[in-house]
Order: structure tokens, then C-alpha cells, then sequence
């Protein structure tokens, strides 16, 4: 380890102070070190993330029962998991070294081996979607067939870490293993008995059925296992999570769903309140007034019970015998959609019946239509992936510099790929054992494995760049003032890096077409003003130029100026040429 260059360990034997820190004086932490009695609540080297965990799965499930709530997964799980059509995965390669033709072939070849051998094609929506949603995805790696098999969160209890090499994970403490050949599924989602048509709870440890050996069980330190539980290598299991490592959670992830909980809670509770009201309050209510006269008031009660039983009973013949003397009165559900008849005197004096209205804002669904709003907004889906409204899905932002384009889809783009980036790396890890597991000898360094980005709008917003910038480049290539270098740059957009690739690949097409520079050594020495003819071809030169009297002689003081036209003085006279001429 590079720390042990810097720091040197403290011999952990009995000390009387129980520390070697200010942080020390426990008396009762004698025989440990510094690590167990001064930072054990602060460095814990068991992680069971947070205390409900487990519950917070439950919670996730119930969540995902609701409607918007399982289509926004859909929808970010379907983005994230595009197929190729080149090699009919959900990966890419990302070279960062030039690969020759072959090594391309042989692990787009392994690479569709390895996806068919784990059934990515069917199980990559799912093992997002469960990602998203439970923040944590586990897969355990048979060491003969490297397949990987699902591991229910809920079915890892804890996580142990070595805290001398950064806390890096070395068991993973499993219950309830029971292996699904068939499916890749590890653990089994429901706990079962050892008979299968025995009620119970309790899974079955050993015996015909069990696939699971007996386990020893002690309480008493916190590394022990409990019933049924298997301590695995961290070497042989495989953890997606959505955590950087900065939230308490670490190792384990943070759902999608922990932020919209809130919004979800107050949604179903206002759902319940709009049908509990429409129930209540949706149909119409009559309002009988039967006209008593002077009657007392307990001989008016009376009668106004003896109409309304009368109302909302039946009489029919009874069963039991007796012929039409014997009458019994049973309720009458249908009383209220039969006609009433009530007497009334000359004056118009009598009971009548009036209808009561029923619930008036029964289509006024503004503040539930808020709360789906907020719900899926909170997820990040745009209105016109998961309309909210009528109005919705169907309204273009519009984007000052390239016309209309959908601000929401790019930043759903942007968000997508971001949480590809958190899972594709284990995945990356994952191939690369994989080749060297097969003995292919390819340097695993000159590549890495990408997910397809999802579908999006960036590639329109592109190509209306480009339809904008061309013309303007071609009209300002054709000024011969303007260098070809400069305009690529400045009007089209292209990088230092982007201008030299395009040079490179021009020269590659254009190979046969491009005039070889001269590549003669004497030509190229002369263009410097080295002669190779030696120095007496150059006296010999210069004593022709001097023979012409374009040369003054040396060492003359006397030559005169020349005049403002350039043209020599009339009085001057050319000097003899002697052999001190040059």
C-alpha cells in the first residue's frame, strides 16, 4: 500500500490509557488499537447500510404499483438500455488506442458471447429498472460458468470491508441462497417452508428440498452470521449501485424514488380523499317534507317515521303461510328509483319531495393533477414522454439559436447518461474479467465498454447547426483574404483537435492526387544560401557582378549618396576593378 510509505502502524498491545490519540483515555478499550477504540463509531468496518433498508425495499415495491410512478421507470429504463444494431447489444466500444481489424471482430464477438451467455437482451430492462428503483442491484458470479446470477437486495444483510486497503469490500453476507438455473436468480424472492403445501414462513435449512447447508449461529460479535446465511467472496459478486460513495448509505445506493417520497405520500392520501368525497357526496339526496298539520310534536314524529318506513319498505306475502293476511315488510333498495304519491288538500297543503344535489366539484382535479405533476417531474421525465395534462406533451420550447427545439428532452438526454456512467463501469469490469478468464490476448487497457446513449433530440439540434453554419462557411471560404483554417474555426465550429483529424483523414483520401515536395538536398541548401560548387564559384560570381560596376570598392569613403529617384549621380564614375574588388 502507498499510505505505509507515509504513515507507520502502531503496535496495538495492552496499554494502560486504552488510545494513542487526544481521543484516548477509555480505560476499558485496553488490548485493541487506536482503530477499534477511538474510530470504530466513526470508521465501521460492517455496513448494513441505513437502519431500515430493508423496509425502504418494501416501500419501493408499493411505489412502483402506482401507475405513474412504474411508467416513469419504464421510461427511464427503456432510454438507458438502447440496442445496438451493429452487434445487437446494449454496448459500445470506446477505443482510446487504434485496434486493428481482427481485435475488433474477436471482441465484438466475445462481447455478443458473454451478453448471450447472462441473457442481457432480456434482462438488461430489468436489472436497470431494478437499479432505479432499489438504488442496489447484486449479481453473484458462478467461478466455473462466470454467469451472474440476481441477488435480491433485501437478501444482503451486510457488507464487510477492510479498512487497511480504503474499505474495500471483502464478504458479502447473503441468506436465503436457493439457485435458479434457469432464470439467473440466486435467492429466492419469497421465503418458503420445506413443504410446499405446508403454511409457514420459515425456509427450510438442509433436507430434500433446502439448497442451502446448515450454518453456524452465534450472537456474539457483530461478524458472526445468522440462520441460513452465507459469507461469499467480494471476488465473486458483482454490486450495481447509484451511490458515488459521498451520502451515509455507501457501499449501498440511493433508490430514484427516496426523493419523490414525500410527493408520493401526499398524492395517494389527496387520491383517497377525492374518492372517500365522491363516494360521500356524488349522488343525489331527496328532501321529503310531509306535511303533519296541528299534529303535537311526538305524535308528528311518529308519523313522519311511518311514512319514510312505509317509503323505503316493502311488503310482500309471508313465506311461512298464513295467505294475504300475513304481510312482511322487508327494505327496498330501489325505493329511491320508484314514484311517491302523497295527498294534498284544496289549498295545496300536503308532503312534497325535492332533490338535494349532489357534490358540484366533482370534475375540479387541479390539485391531484399538481401532485402527478410534481411527481413526475421529480423523476425527470418530460411532459411529452409522460403527458400530466391534455395540454401537455404537445407545447415546443422554443430555443433562441437553432428554432424549436425540446429543452426537456436534452436535459433528459444529459440525465440518462450520467446514470449510465454510475452503472457502465462495473458492467466494463465485468467483460474485461471475462477475456482474460477466455485467454484472449488483447490489452484490455485499449478500450472500455459504453452504453448506447439514449434516444434524444441532440442529434436534431446537430444537424440544424450544421444546416446553418455551411452556408456561411461557403460563402467565406470563396474570400481569398480569409484562410481555410480560420473559417473551419470560426464558422463551423471545429476544434483545434477536430481541424487536425479532418487534415489527417484528407491527406489519407487525397494521397495519390498531393504533388511530392522536391526532396533534392542542393536545392534545398541553395534555398538558405549554400552553394555546394565551392567558394570559388561564388569569387567567380561576384567578380562578374563587379566587372559590371554595381559594387564600389572597398574601403572607399568617398562614394556618394544616392538621389531621391534611386537613379545613381551623374558625376559619379565607376571604380577599375582590381583584385580587392568583391
Amino acid at each position: 500500500m502507498s499510505w505505509k510509505k507515509y504513515f507507520t502502524p502502531i503496535d496495538a498491545t495492552n496499554n494502560p490509557d486504552g488510545g494513542y490519540s487526544a481521543m484516548g483515555g477509555r480505560s476499558s478499550a485496553a488490548g485493541v488499537g487506536p482503530a477499534r477504540s477511538n474510530y470504530s463509531s466513526f470508521l465501521p468496518d460492517v455496513y448494513v447500510g441505513s437502519p431500515n433498508r430493508v423496509e425502504r425495499y418494501g416501500q419501493y415495491n408499493t411505489m412502483d404499483m402506482d401507475s405513474e410512478v412504474n411508467a416513469a421507470l419504464d421510461i427511464l429504463a427503456e432510454f438507458c438500455t438502447q440496442q445496438s444494431k451493429e452487434n445487437q447489444t446494449n454496448f459500445t466500444f470506446n477505443f482510446h488506442k487504434n485496434a486493428t481489424n481482427s481485435e475488433i471482430t474477436i471482441l465484438g464477438q466475445y462481447l455478443k458471447q458473454w451478453c448471450k451467455m447472462n441473457q442481457f437482451e432480456t434482462r438488461m430492462f430489468r436489472i436497470f429498472r431494478n437499479v432505479f428503483k432499489m438504488g442496489d442491484a447484486f449479481f453473484m458470479r458462478d467461478p466455473e460458468t462466470k454467469k451472474l446470477f440476481h441477488v435480491d437486495p433485501a437478501k444482503v444483510t451486510k457488507i464487510i470491508v477492510n479498512e487497511s486497503e480504503g474499505k474495500k469490500p471483502e464478504q458479502y453476507i447473503v441468506k436465503d441462497i436457493n439457485f435458479n438455473f434457469r432464470d439467473l436468480v440466486a435467492t429466492t424472492p419469497y421465503t418458503t417452508s420445506g413443504d410446499a403445501t405446508a403454511p409457514g414462513s420459515q425456509y427450510n435449512i438442509g433436507g430434500a428440498r433446502g439448497q442451502v447447508g446448515s450454518t453456524n449461529v452465534s450472537n456474539s460479535t457483530r461478524f458472526n452470521k445468522e440462520q441460513g446465511e452465507i459469507a461469499i467472496d467480494a471476488e465473486h459478486m458483482m454490486h450495481l449501485s447509484l451511490s458515488e460513495g459521498l451520502d451515509n448509505n455507501a457501499p449501498f445506493g440511493n433508490s430514484l424514488l427516496e426523493s419523490i417520497f414525500k410527493v408520493y405520500k401526499q398524492k395517494e392520501l389527496l387520491e383517497d380523499a377525492i374518492i372517500i368525497y365522491r363516494v360521500q357526496r356524488a349522488p343525489e339526496r331527496r328532501v321529503f317534507y310531509v306535511d303533519v298539520g296541528n299534529m303535537p310534536s311526538h305524535l308528528a314524529m311518529q308519523f313522519v317515521e311511518r311514512v319514510k318506513t312505509e317509503i323505503h319498505q316493502r311488503r310482500i306475502p309471508s313465506s311461512t303461510g298464513g295467505g294475504t293476511n300475513v304481510i312482511d315488510s322487508s327494505y327496498n333498495p330501489l325505493s329511491i328509483n320508484e314514484d311517491y304519491f302523497f295527498p294534498q288538500t284544496a289549498e295545496g297543503r300536503g308532503s312534497k319531495v325535492e332533490t338535494l344535489p349532489g357534490g358540484t366539484n366533482l370534475g375540479e382535479i387541479d390539485d391531484l393533477r399538481y401532485f402527478t405533476n410534481k411527481l413526475v417531474r421529480g423523476l425527470r421525465i418530460p411532459s411529452s414522454y409522460l403527458p400530466t395534462g391534455a395540454d401537455e406533451g404537445t407545447n415546443a420550447f422554443q430555443d433562441g439559436r437553432v428554432g424549436t427545439a425540446y429543452i426537456q428532452e436534452l436535459r433528459f438526454n444529459t440525465y440518462c447518461e450520467r446514470l449510465q456512467n454510475l452503472i457502465v463501469e462495473d458492467f466494463n469490469q465485468e467483460f474485461k474479467r471475462y477475456l482474460l478468464e477466455k485467454g484472449v490476448n488483447i490489452d484490455t487497457s485499449m478500450f472500455d465498454l459504453k452504453f448506447l446513449p439514449p434516444q434524444n433530440f441532440a442529434a436534431y439540434r446537430q444537424s440544424e447547426l450544421d444546416n446553418a453554419r455551411v452556408p456561411t462557411y461557403q460563402q467565406m471560404a470563396q474570400i481569398p483574404h480569409v484562410s481555410n483554417r480560420f473559417a473551419m474555426k470560426r464558422f463551423l465550429g471545429m476544434s483545434a483537435e477536430e481541424i487536425a483529424e479532418n487534415e489527417r483523414m484528407w491527406k489519407e483520401e487525397n494521397a495519390e492526387n498531393i504533388q511530392p515536395m522536391p526532396d533534392d538536398a542542393a536545392a534545398e541548401m541553395r534555398s538558405v544560401g549554400i552553394n555546394s560548387a565551392g567558394i570559388s564559384a561564388d569569387i567567380a560570381g561576384a567578380e562578374d557582378i563587379a566587372a559590371d560596376g554595381a559594387d564600389p570598392e572597398v574601403g572607399a569613403d568617398d562614394a556618394g549618396p544616392e538621389t531621391a529617384t534611386g537613379d545613381a549621380p551623374a558625376a559619379a564614375t565607376p571604380a577599375p576593378a582590381t583584385e580587392q574588388t568583391i
